[in-house]
């Protein structure tokens, strides 16, 4: 059985994810550059729109049943009662059956509605019913995907993954190259369906490894009550979020267009999302393998009451994001231009790059903040924080948009998810009794931006990336951020200590 494997620790666990996220990350950029210039700024833009519906279906339809099963998986383990797993997931795919049928009717049924009033193309009407077909697929993959992470298959879980993007990468391209050719519409239904059929197969896969774990059932546990007292603050927290978020990105070029300086709106909110986010959000791949295991992590933990544990486990989680957060931070403002020059032939959207890198710290802080916080049961705090921060960021694109422009965006993306990160982090210090000190983000902030200043002076890129690091460096041991105790840290990690 699977639950009598001895697990990896924590840290090679995450290595391994880290690995496979860096590949797939690598892979998914590359394509989104492929895209990019095969129907250009215009056509991505269309993409990310119907992309947005389609993300707020899925939401919508997982209605938190990934984090719930990992969750309550990770409790029976943690309570070292593997037998309950089989009810656990029977509850979780019954959920997610009823949910994701809902939710695929409906947008099957009003794909002409959506795509008229929300997208403003009819044209895409197909794209829409084609995901809707295979959205109950996509759910129950989250949910087994979820009892993977949790029960410390992760050699497998990453195997799967991969063949996954291998085969959603090949049903896109073959399907672009026969038939879409530079149709951004017909792009639309290639892209959706290469996600489908691959969610089809990785579904497929690891129902066929559960089987083959032969798994004891023990007596019958009514798994309904923590099942919904997970999964439905989740739920609604995501779903609110997915539903704001696709309001916003619908909104954008809207009120865009209300901007007398902006010639082709849809144009500028692809640059931004298409091109900037790709790129700023590609080392996070580094970070989201330690955010996957930290949810099943913590809530093993809290089980078995071993509060040091979390206390350590917070300590140093939120120090490796903010140290690498301020690594790759100051490397993407550097080579901000060169690097959209190379991937995308714009200099425009290099500019965008530079002042979104500035936010890279928070960003990452904030994602292995979310997962901590989600790992100790504090879903129906992150409700509030996600109302409340996605309701002021509908509210000042709105305002902002038409006067400002994308600069009015990037103040409502930044003021927004700053506030978010401060409530969260806020509760995760109260609930661990955890404290740290103002000065230890301060320096380290102080050091990045010192070490920008001075690799500067360098124009060629490889001068500026290996000055900036051994710059970065001596600046945070000089402050006393990092050092010895780092080293000693990670040295200890590769001995297994």
């Amino acid at each position: 059985m699977v639950f009598l494997h001895r697990p990896l620790p924590i840290f090679y666990n995450a290595l391994l994810l880290t690995l496979v996220n860096l590949l797939l990350r690598l892979v998914g950029t590359s394509f989104q550059v492929f895209l990019s210039n095969r129907i250009g700024a215009e056509g991505i833009g269309l993409l990310q729109l119907v992309m947005s519906v389609s993300s707020l279906a899925i939401v919508a339809g997982i209605a938190g049943i990934r984090t719930a099963s990992m969750y309550l998986t990770a409790e029976e383990l943690g309570k070292k009662k593997s037998e309950n797993i089989t009810w656990v997931l029977s509850s979780c795919s019954i959920y997610s059956i009823l949910c994701s049928g809902i939710v695929a009717s409906a947008l099957y049924f009003c794909a002409s509605w959506i795509a008229g009033n929300w997208i403003g193309d009819t044209r895409t009407i197909h794209a829409l019913q084609l995901f809707a077909v295979f959205l109950p697929v996509i759910c129950l993959c989250n949910v087994m995907v979820g009892y993977f992470t949790a029960a410390n298959r992760i050699s497998t879980l990453a195997a799967v993954e991969v063949a996954e993007q291998l085969i959603s990468m090949a049903v896109t391209i073959t399907t672009l190259t026969i038939w879409a050719g530079h149709d951004p519409v017909k792009a639309c239904m290639c892209v959706i369906l290469g996600n489908c059929i691959s969610a089809a197969a990785t579904l497929l896969c690891l129902l066929l490894l559960r089987m083959m774990e032969h798994p004891e059932t023990g007596p019958h546990i009514s798994v309904r009550h923590r099942l919904y007292e997970t999964a439905v603050p989740l739920a609604l927290a995501d779903i609110l979020k997915s539903g704001i978020n696709t309001t916003e990105n619908l909104m954008v070029p809207k009120q865009l267009a209300k901007n007398i300086h902006i010639s082709n709106p849809l144009a500028a909110f692809g640059m931004v999302s298409g091109m900037v986010f790709p790129v700023l959000m590609f080392p996070a791949c580094i970070l989201f393998g330690l955010t996957e295991l930290l949810v099943p992590e913590l809530a093993r933990c809290a089980a078995a009451g071993s509060q040091k544990r979390i206390c350590y486990l917070v300590r140093r989680s939120l120090r490796v994001a903010l140290l690498y957060g301020l690594l790759f931070a100051g490397l993407e403002f550097l080579l901000a231009d060169w690097l959209c020059i190379k991937l995308y032939q714009n200099t425009q959207a290099g500019r965008y790059l530079k002042l979104y890198a500035i936010l890279i710290p928070m960003l990452y802080c904030d994602a292995i903040t979310d997962a901590m916080t989600k790992g100790l049961g504090q879903q129906k705090i992150c409700v509030r924080y996600n109302i409340l921060t996605s309701a002021m960021d509908v509210f000042f694109l709105y305002l902002l948009l038409p006067v400002h422009g994308m600069t009015g965006y990037y103040i409502s993306f930044a003021v927004t998810h700053l506030l978010n990160f401060i409530l969260s982090l806020r509760r995760l210090l109260k609930i661990t009794g955890e404290h740290i000190p103002f000065y230890i983000p301060s320096l380290g902030i102080s050091a990045a931006m010192a070490a920008v200043l001075g690799a500067g002076f360098f124009s060629h890129p490889a001068a500026q990336i290996i000055s900036y690091l051994a710059l970065l460096w001596s600046f945070l041991c000089l402050f006393q951020i990092s050092g010895k105790e780092d080293i000693l840290w990670i040295t200890g990690l590769i001995r297994k200590k």
